[in-house]
């Protein structure tokens, strides 16, 4: 949206428009119409064609009579004032308004009545709720930050005509929601695409997902852990139905021990099939992605005024061009994307350092972004959101500045000091020094923590002691003798053969005798899990105990088995070997790496 669409033409920063109202805590568009000239219909206007940025400096306005400092609300929005109610319509009639004049004053009056009551009630004009709701409003990370400053159509319709989308390609959960945990794959490709990025080599690559994370939000928004996946680490790429330009739908073949880097760009894979990797090798289903470009990086520390970076020592990296000495930084454009390049002068010189370093770059823009100064600004806010809507691409369920708005608000409420940064535990390929390989022993354990919501920071683990020790209470009580236990088992997504190697395991090991093997179940589950019935509550403790099964994954039924029955035990994606526990840890394990977002960290 911009002045001239309203016939106002002096030059004004579409930004500079926006206010913030403290009585409703909603950005509103403020006019100052000049001498001599009508006030503009209030209808709205169409959406430019082009992706233009606002101007950045407003020319000076020619001699004005007093300014009649009206606001005037975006339809959408609240307690604004409308236009003069002689002013032309859309179709040039007069526009009017039920009640006429008594209703503008009894509303007028109203408006000043809740006013008076705010301030005292507050002490400060009744501001200081809103702009806590308005802090994290627009998400945590800057890639989901777009949604704040939307409400209103000609808004709407300008940021809308910015987001670029690629098919999900029924990869995914299909979309978030209000009642379970959100999980977004933030995916950085190192395609040279853009101005000025061809000089960074290889420029003719079709890209890779050179930076992954997976970021994941727990079902009561108390906590989120942002999972970082090494682009050298060796990988099995699935196979990934992909949408073609002609409306077909494509195959591309999946590859066993190749680098996970390559499940973007090569072969004509899109972030779908980045998507489907992630969960092959975490367990954990994906509800949506974005992917940002170098010019993303570029842009999005630009619009935030620059990211506040600290320094150990001196580094001068050839490689990324970045020359900085010991101390405290603040980083935007180019001298931010040459800081999230650099490896080869930090840590080991790896892309596990340069991982570190990207980490420590997000925490500090968290805090940026969360304080005052960068969100309740209405400038900053449209450049920001301008800034992302153009750089990100998204999946096509979120390919909606509606979408992205709710997408944000319900990642609003996660404290920084409750998200922790952290990287899928790996080892040194011993076949290849420049790859890596996952940490079997490590790397099951922080999937695990992940898929059951299990907080990686003291805080949020105390807060939900209480709804953890309730769910809990399916474990305590009586076991039966193992010799009692009926059990059916079926695999519902595990590694094929797990059904027959579970029941070798529970017949020859734990003397469970009266168990069988019945291949493929109906359909696949997210998770192992057991049915049971009340009166088979001994049986499904002493398995649960067993097998480490945690409590959310025993499923009772309402009516007793018979005599005979036997229980349905479904092996899930997460099953990975007879006798290993499937319950999560209630801690991350020892000496992974991990950065917690409201703490400040110097790169070595």
């Amino acid at each position: 949206m911009d002045a001239q669409s309203r016939g106002r033409d002096e030059g004004i920063d579409p930004a500079d428009q926006w206010v913030l109202n403290p009585d409703t805590g909603d950005y509103e568009l403020r006019l100052n119409p000049s001498s001599g000239r009508p006030q503009a219909p209030a209808g709205p206007a169409r959406p430019s064609a082009s992706r233009t940025s606002a101007p950045s400096a407003p020319r000076r306005a020619r001699p004005a009579a007093p300014p009649s400092d009206e606001r005037t609300s975006v339809p959408g929005q609240r307690g604004g004032r409308r236009p003069d109610r002689d002013a032309a319509d859309g179709d040039g009639q007069p526009e009017r308004r039920p009640g006429g004049r008594a209703a503008d004053r009894n509303a007028a009056a109203g408006r000043r009545k809740g006013k008076s009551r705010k301030a005292r009630k507050t002490g400060h004009n009744g501001r200081s709720r809103k702009k806590k709701a308005l802090v994290w409003s627009g998400g945590v990370l800057a890639f989901l930050l777009v949604g704040t400053a939307t409400a209103g159509y000609l808004v709407y319709q300008h940021f809308n005509g910015n987001i670029t989308s690629v098919s999900s390609d029924g990869a995914g959960t299909g979309g978030f929601s209000k009642d379970r945990a959100i999980n977004v794959l933030v995916i950085g490709t190192d395609k040279r695409t853009g101005e000025g990025n061809e000089g960074y080599g290889d420029k003719e690559s079709a890209g890779h997902a050179d930076t992954t994370i997976l970021f994941h939000v727990s079902k009561d928004r108390t906590n989120a852990t942002a999972l970082s996946i090494p682009r050298d680490l060796i990988a099995t790429v699935p196979d990934c139905p992909t949408a073609q330009d002609d409306g077909t739908t494509k195959t591309i073949p999946g590859t066993e021990g190749d680098r996970f880097n390559t499940s973007l760009g090569q072969s004509g894979r899109s972030p779908s099939c980045t998507m489907r990797t992630v969960t092959e090798l975490t367990g954990i289903e994906v509800d949506h992605f974005m992917v940002a470009d170098f010019n993303a990086v570029k842009t999005l520390t630009t619009a935030v005024d620059g990211v506040d970076v600290c320094l150990d020592k001196d580094i001068k990296d050839a490689k990324s061009h970045l020359d900085l000495p010991k101390g405290e930084h603040t980083l935007q454009g180019e001298e931010a994307l040459s800081f999230l390049r650099t490896r080869y002068s930090v840590g080991f010189g790896s892309d596990l350092s340069r991982i570190e370093l990207q980490q420590q770059f997000l925490g500090s823009l968290m805090r940026k972004l969360k304080s005052n100064d960068t969100l309740t600004s209405p400038t900053k806010m449209w450049t920001l959101a301008e800034a992302a809507t153009q750089a990100l691409t998204v999946d096509d369920k979120i390919a909606d500045i509606n979408e992205l708005r709710k997408l944000g608000m319900e990642l609003a409420s996660v404290d920084p000091k409750n998200i922790t940064f952290t990287t899928v535990p790996v080892l040194d390929n011993p076949n290849d020094k420049a790859t890596v390989i996952l940490d079997t022993t490590r790397a099951p354990q922080v999937f695990s923590m992940m898929r059951e919501d299990v907080s990686f920071t003291e805080v949020a683990a105390q807060k939900k002691a209480a709804a953890k020790e309730k769910e809990a209470a399916k474990l305590k009580g009586e076991m039966a003798d193992p010799a009692d236990v009926r059990v059916d088992v079926y695999n519902g997504g595990a590694p094929g053969g797990s059904a027959q190697s579970a029941l070798d395991w529970l017949q020859n090991e734990q003397g469970v005798l009266k168990s069988a093997n019945k291949s493929n179940a109906p359909q696949d589950v997210k998770r192992t899990q057991l049915v049971y019935a009340p009166d088979q509550a001994d049986q499904a403790r002493r398995l649960a105990d067993m097998m480490g099964l945690t409590a959310s994954a025993l499923k009772p039924t309402t009516t007793d088995a018979g005599e005979m029955e036997p229980m349905v035990l479904t092996l899930g994606p997460d099953f990975q070997k007879a006798g290993t526990p499937l319950s999560a840890p209630k801690q991350a394990p020892k000496d992974i790496q991990r950065v917690e977002a409201d703490k400040q960290v110097c790169a070595k």
